[in-house]
């Protein structure tokens, strides 16, 4: 299973899964249908799946015309997310199972960004591989998403899932804003010595244009101080030993950023 990562609208990215041996492709978060096209004519690939991780209008604003292009497509979200993901067939829960390529992907039901959030996880087929996260909005390279319909107790419940995941996990964000990320994260945790090395990469990586996605997440568990509520620094920082009110802390600081 080859992951392409597609640039679409102002700063998201789309990702084109292929199986070339089957001339067969799935997408996750199509914000927009037109690079999905185009990239699946390059391939002269069919379109057999939607993965959608929620129902933001940035990662499914390409289902209906997938959908037309690919009539057979099939549509997959969260079963929280029932009415609000265009055309979803398929509602899926914490501890399902999706197949593609042969390939299977542990569903995650990550709440917080949305009520609704799921993640896709295919753990690696041999060992000494990357396995492949789909995290959406929930987890970014250096930061995590807002919190508009979950709470502070479910962000860190969810990220507790992803953080659990092995270090070599590729992390497929849907957005590229992990310089700006990085900037806070420094605010928080200026004592980080990999922060500030990341931060300085990343800086480098950006004015050559290039994206940070994906990172991994052992770098992620190192270096974001969303997934670092339980480290003595950051308690310190929010004045504060509960890890839930930590990451409360880190959050509030970061939406006024």
């Amino acid at each position: 299973m080859q992951v392409i990562r597609l640039a679409a609208l102002s700063d998201n990215y789309i990702f084109v899964l292929h199986d070339p041996n089957q001339n067969i492709a799935a997408v996750v978060d199509p914000a927009e249908a037109k690079p999905v096209l185009q990239k699946l004519n390059e391939l002269k690939a069919s379109l057999v799946a939607i993965f959608n991780t929620h129902h933001h209008n940035d990662h499914v604003g390409g289902n209906r015309e997938l959908m037309q292009q690919f009539p057979d497509v099939t549509v997959y979200g969260g079963a929280e997310d029932k009415g609000r993901i265009p055309g979803q067939q398929v509602f899926l829960q914490q501890g399902d199972r999706v197949e593609f390529a042969q390939r299977t992907a542990e569903v995650i039901f990550v709440p917080g960004h949305t009520r609704a959030h799921i993640a896709y996880y295919f753990p690696p087929e041999n060992p000494g591989e990357t396995g492949e996260l789909f995290c959406g909005d929930t987890l970014f390279a250096g930061g995590c998403g807002r919190l508009f319909e979950g709470t502070p107790t479910q962000m860190v419940d969810s990220l507790s899932k992803l953080r659990s995941l092995p270090d070599d996990t590729r992390v497929w964000c849907a957005h590229e804003y992990t310089l700006n990320n990085l900037k806070f994260a420094l605010t928080v945790d200026a004592q980080n010595a990999d922060l500030q090395t990341r931060y300085d990469e990343v800086k480098a990586s950006r004015s050559r244009k290039e994206a940070t996605v994906p990172s991994l997440l052992g770098v992620e568990k190192h270096t974001n101080p969303f997934l670092r509520w339980d480290q003595p620094a950051l308690q310190s920082a929010a004045n504060n030993r509960d890890s839930v009110q930590t990451f409360a802390w880190i959050r509030g600081m970061k939406d006024k950023f």
